[in-house]
């Protein structure tokens, strides 16, 4: 009895253990992000590939197909806000925040949108 009793006081230990360094980081947050500008593989790669450097995110990942981009941050880090704008200064709109236009300019013509003289051939 007395095995089992210290067995699930290690368990009880390594849990809050485990509980109180989710809470020094802040923790981890998923969101998914609409991004309805996003047209191809190219433009998957330069959100991924940009996004993923800024300070706090931890994994993006964008689906053109269905114009999100999935992203998981730390929340003392950074916040969706931020991610949100480094999506739109490499020139695509994010949820609520436009692109930035300079960076949109300098888009690829298969990243912009078809009513700009954009669209994209197959990749």
């Amino acid at each position: 009895m007395k095995q089992v009793q210290l067995l699930l006081l290690f368990i009880a230990g390594f849990s809050f253990a485990s509980m109180s360094q989710v809470k020094r980081t802040g923790g981890l947050e998923t969101a998914t992000i609409k991004t309805p500008t996003v047209q191809c593989e190219e433009c998957k790669k330069r959100i991924e590939d940009y996004v993923s450097r800024e300070q706090g995110v931890q994994k993006i990942v964008v689906d053109y197909k269905k114009k999100t981009a999935k992203v998981t941050y730390v929340v003392d880090r950074t916040s969706i806000e931020n991610v949100k704008a480094a999506i739109a200064n490499i020139g695509y709109d994010a949820d609520d925040v436009t692109a930035e236009p300079d960076a949109y300019k300098r888009l690829p013509k298969c990243c912009k949108k078809p009513e700009d003289g954009g669209g994209h051939e197959k990749h």
